[in-house]
This record gives structure tokens, sequence and C-alpha cells, in this order.
């Protein structure tokens, strides 16, 4: 360690140019985590705010919320001790007075029962308690939509009045906006339609992890997923994130191609040196920690310059752009960054250990 760190010293510029293709790769491969890990979660958002295990949708959904056609009748074939009746809804919403399609938000909207068990927190306003009133996540606050605010959703001509304001929330990338059953059936369908055959989307079952729900059904058109199954095939949920994934992965064997061909190169120029070296008596095991050891170090110094730029990007990162770190993420890619780049410097190993002390020396 000690021979790699000397050099270092004395080829400053030489290895500050590895360094800053490590800390480039390092910052890219986290930048991509952190969007890849932010769209996931705008997606998903809204259905982990439910804390349940399973969703209950019609068999020919194809495991679809919105394509899931139920009625609330389907409650009493599920046997579940916490079970919700649930509405899906996507659309834009506009504050009344703002009829500009400019000033349209796109929006999902989910419709439960006023006292619903999956209702999220509120941090302003109260619950919505009669049709006609909405509850809105701080993402839509920042869009310069107020508690009190009334607007218009879609296709109704009815306004609705925000009541109550939760912290951010989206499903589908898009804010996500409560309200009743009442009127999200007013707003999917034009009209209210009560008891038994009251529509509703699916059926949102919360159990502790070991209990299972059961399916009373004469005509099997009921089938049950688990919330992550669900979610798996939420639109473009796994896309975006093989897409982003595989990235993220190319930018490992591309970070192990560089450093590796750095340090070849630079072995390649110091083939007398090691020749004198083993001249002297020196091991090929010791030329060898060296170069690991100086590898290492390399590694270890851009991936932390990588982890601090990617921090302060996050600072200044406008809210509305779908961008999360995850310090597990972060931890491990950075692990795999530092094992690549090592990797890497392995590669010339080879060389060290062919180097001929008598050829070396003479040229």
């Amino acid at each position: 360690m000690f021979l790699g760190l000397e050099e270092m010293k004395f080829f400053k510029l030489r290895y500050t140019l590895v360094i800053g293709v490590i800390v480039l790769v390092a910052y890219v491969a986290f930048m991509l985590s952190g969007l890849a890990n932010g769209l996931a979660q705008g997606v998903r958002q809204g259905v982990d705010q439910w804390d349940a295990t399973s969703i209950v949708l019609s068999e020919d959904a194809n495991k679809s919320l919105n394509a899931s056609s139920l009625v609330m009748d389907d409650l009493n074939h599920v046997e579940a001790k916490q079970k919700e009746p649930l509405g899906q809804f996507a659309g834009a919403i506009n504050k009344v007075g703002q009829n500009k399609e400019a000033d349209k938000i796109n929006i999902s909207l989910f419709g439960v029962s006023m006292n619903s068990s999956i209702r999220p927190k509120l941090v302003e306003g109260r619950y919505f308690e009669n049709t006609g009133e909405i509850i809105i996540p701080q993402n839509l606050v920042d869009k310069g939509i107020k508690l009190g605010d009334t607007v218009k959703i879609g296709k109704l001509d009815k306004e609705l009045k925000v009541v109550g304001i939760t912290k951010q929330n989206s499903f589908s990338i898009v804010p996500l906006i409560y309200t009743s059953l009442d009127q999200w059936q007013e707003l999917k369908f034009g009209k209210i339609i009560e008891g038994d055959k009251a529509p509703i989307n699916g059926i949102v079952v919360q159990t502790t992890p070991t209990s299972e729900i059961k399916l009373e059904t004469v005509d099997d058109h009921l089938v049950k997923y688990k919330i992550e199954e669900f979610i798996e095939k939420l639109p473009g949920y796994s896309e975006q994130n093989l897409t982003l994934n595989a990235m993220i992965y190319f930018l490992f064997v591309i970070t192990a191609a560089i450093i590796g061909i750095f340090i070849y190169v630079m072995t390649l120029q110091k083939t007398s040196l090691f020749g004198v070296m083993k001249a002297q008596g020196i091991s090929n095991g010791y030329i060898i920690k060296s170069i690991i050891a100086q590898t290492f170090i390399l590694g270890v110094i851009g991936v932390a310059i990588g982890v601090g730029l990617t921090l302060l990007t996050n600072l200044i990162l406008p809210s509305a752009m779908p961008f999360e770190l995850d310090s597990t993420n972060l931890v491990i890619y950075s692990i795999v960054l530092i094992i690549v780049a090592v990797l890497g410097g392995v590669f010339s190993i080879r060389t060290v250990t062919h180097v001929d002390p008598m050829k070396a020396i003479g040229g």
C-alpha cells in the first residue's frame, strides 16, 4: 500500500484523471438509481400507503385496477377482518376560474368509504363528509391548489371543494386525490348508484402477514393478488425499473473496463521498474498487493466524491422531479463500484507476474 500511495503522490495528474472517471461513473449511477427509485415511488406510493397485504379484483381485469369491475355485494364474498371497497378514476383537475387547458393537472383519484382505513393521514383540514368534497396531496398544493379551493375534475360540471390535505402522494406518477365512493361514481359514471349493485373497482384487504383471506363466490369472478404482485403489473412500473437498472448494471461493467485499461497501461509503463524490484528480491505478491491497494484507494476516493455530488444535487433538484435517494441502494452501489474498480485493477496482475527481471532491466 505504501508503494501505491507514494506513486499516486508523485503522478498526481495521472491518478486524478482515473479518480475523475470513477467520480463521473459513480455520479451517473447514483443519479440513475435516484431517478429509478423516484419514478417507482411515483407509481406505487398511493398503494404503499394503504399498508395492505392483498387486493381483490375481477378475474378478467388482468391485475389492472381500472379494468376491474366489481359491485358492493362482492364484499360479502370476501372473508377478511379488514376489507375496504375502492374505486379508481384518472382525469385532470383545474381550479374554478382557470379554464385554460394549460392550467389542468393530470391526477389519479381513489373513491373510498367515508371511514375507510386506507385513507391517508391528513396534515391539514379534515376528511370528506359529504359528496362534493375531496382531499388532495401536498404535491397538488405545490402546483397552486390550496385548502378551501373549489375545483373541477374531468367532464363533471359540479364544483368540488378541497377540505383536506395529505402529505405527498401519487399513483401512476400523478398526484393522488381521495374522495367518497358516491363522488367517485358521479365522476366516473355521471350518477350515484346505491345498494349492493353499486360499482367498485377492487377490494383492499388488510390482514396480518400470517393470515389468509378467503373468497367465497359461486361464479369464480373474484381473484386475490398480493400487493407486490399487483404493483408489478401497474402500467410502466416493471418496464421503467428494468430499463434504468440495466443502465446502472452496464455502468458497473464500463467502470471495470475503464479502470482495467488505465491500470493496465500504467502497469506496462512500469515494466522496467517492476523488473528492478524483482531483481532486488521484492516478491510478486508484494507488487500485486500494492496495485490492488492502489486501485482500492482510487475507487474509495472516486465513489466518495460521487456520493457527495449526488447528495448536493438532491438538494437543488426541483420538487416536481421524481427523484428519491435510497440509502440502502446508495451503500450497495458504492460497495459494488469499489469492488468493480478493484477487479479492473486485477486485470494487470498477469503482466506483473510475467515480468522477467533480466529482460526488463536490459531493455
